[in-house]
């Protein structure tokens, strides 16, 4: 079974704070959320596999580490994922870029996928779910689903915080899925906002607030 990752860095700690304020701007947002998700990328990448080569330096031949095994795709869920998507690229500027849409059905509160383009190659590749916020965790375990039907068996979901109810129901879901989040808080209020979270992610991301 798949693990809860919570990173406790100081670096990641301290900037989510500030990125919690009310008073912090959408420039000074957008920021941090790009800063907390290159350190955040950084710890969800850590056990990815190398392999040893050698290298010409100008003094010498060095044996080095390199990247091996499969290679990876970055999928935000729109739209609010966007904003963590640049982060990741710059530290895997070979990763291929899926993207993901969904609503929630008026009706019958179910996730809809509105659109949903993948790598033409995204089944051979090591996917990373990436969303802001983790709530309820009906747009994670939808997006989820929607990937493993493209054939994909290596998926990583990181957000930057979650809500206990979207984590049990991703686990639940998805017991395969390795979760990273920065912060587990309270739990969800009767609009289904995490407590004490941040507000909209997308909203502050885009300046719709």
């Amino acid at each position: 079974m798949a693990s809860v990752h919570i990173l406790n860095h100081p670096l990641i700690q301290h900037k989510l704070t500030i990125l919690r304020s009310k008073d912090t701007s959408v420039k000074e947002f957008r920021e941090l959320v790009r800063e907390i998700s290159s350190l955040m990328c950084y710890e969800a990448t850590r056990n990815l596999p190398t392999q040893e080569v050698e290298v010409q330096t100008p003094v010498g031949v060095a044996k080095a580490q390199v990247l091996a095994g499969k290679k990876l795709a970055i999928v935000p869920v729109l739209r609010a994922g966007l904003g963590m998507v640049d982060a990741m690229v710059d530290l895997i500027p070979s990763a291929k870029i899926g993207h993901i849409g969904l609503y929630r059905d008026p009706d019958t509160h179910e996730p809809v996928k509105y659109y949903c383009k993948m790598p033409n190659d995204i089944a051979q590749r090591q996917v990373f779910v990436v969303d802001p916020m983790l709530a309820t965790g009906g747009s994670a375990v939808a997006a989820i689903s929607f990937i493993k039907e493209y054939g994909c068996k290596y998926i990583t979901l990181m957000d930057i915080i979650a809500a206990p109810e979207g984590i049990a129901a991703v686990r639940k879901a998805h017991p395969d899925v390795d979760i990273f989040v920065a912060a587990v808080d309270e739990g969800l209020n009767d609009h289904a906002y995490i407590v004490p979270g941040l507000g909209d992610a997308g909203d502050r991301i885009f300046g719709t607030k």
